[in-house]
């Protein structure tokens, strides 16, 4: 792959953030400013406002609910449910492979060899029924690179998780590889195999940062917790 072809698979995670992934973290920050959003714990919620700031005030009190849901629940749900789309955006778009059941197929840049790749998010994205659905698309892969006569290796049908470190892998990618003895590219080493840039991993990560840097997150939170901490709601937390 060239250097080239590498800044433009950049650009299109980029732009899948830009335009998938950022505006519904932005709708989902923007609808906060409603206390009845939250299951709020009247015991926790202060306790957790004055951990987090050092004192106890309408504005902490709306800064322990609000951080929690914007930097965390609302962004990794939003991310989780847009896998399919990713994979089908950023990487089909460049490696889409016809074969039933394969996500992408792509020249591996360590071995040369073609792989032909079911693409999953994380390390934790599997349930036990996934692992005889993958199972079953591989061997279906395999009879039909017999039927055209094209030699599919077993070891060339893999399994690449998006991100992750070795070792992070669930027991159900440990069962695909240990059971099956199917492959697992995890996070640098997918990326490092799909593109030949071993550092790729970490361009892609701040890639990712530099997008959100331009949403300018940091105000659009501001503006909801300083309206979240008028409610009468939190000012009652607050002791207001």
């Amino acid at each position: 792959m060239t250097l080239e072809e590498r800044k433009q698979i950049l650009e299109l995670v980029k732009n899948w953030f830009r335009t998938v992934i950022l505006p519904n973290h932005i709708k989902n920050t923007v609808k906060l400013t409603d206390p009845d959003i939250f299951d709020i714990n009247p015991f926790l919620a202060p306790y957790l406002a004055g951990y987090l700031t050092g004192e106890l005030t309408p504005d902490s009190v709306a800064k322990a609910l609000l951080y929690p849901r914007v930097l965390g629940t609302s962004i990794t749900t939003s991310f989780g449910q847009n896998m399919q789309k990713f994979i089908s955006d950023v990487l089909k778009d460049s490696f889409g492979s016809m074969v039933a059941g394969i996500d992408i197929e792509f020249i591996d840049a360590i071995d040369g060899r073609k792989k032909y790749c079911q693409a999953k998010l994380g390390p934790n994205t599997i349930n036990k029924d996934d692992i005889e659905t993958i199972h079953n698309h591989f061997k279906a892969a395999r009879n039909l690179g017999r039927t055209n006569n094209i030699a599919v290796q077993h070891g060339d049908l893999v399994v690449g998780i998006l991100y992750g470190e070795p070792g992070q892998e669930s027991n159900h990618y440990q069962k695909l590889r240990d059971n099956h003895g199917y492959p697992l590219y995890i996070g640098q080493e997918f990326w490092h195999r799909l593109t030949g840039d071993p550092d790729f991993y970490q361009e892609l990560r701040v890639a990712i940062a530099e997008v959100a840097v331009e949403a300018k997150g940091s105000e659009i939170i501001k503006s909801v917790a300083d309206t979240l901490a008028k409610t009468d709601t939190i000012k009652k937390l607050a002791g207001k």
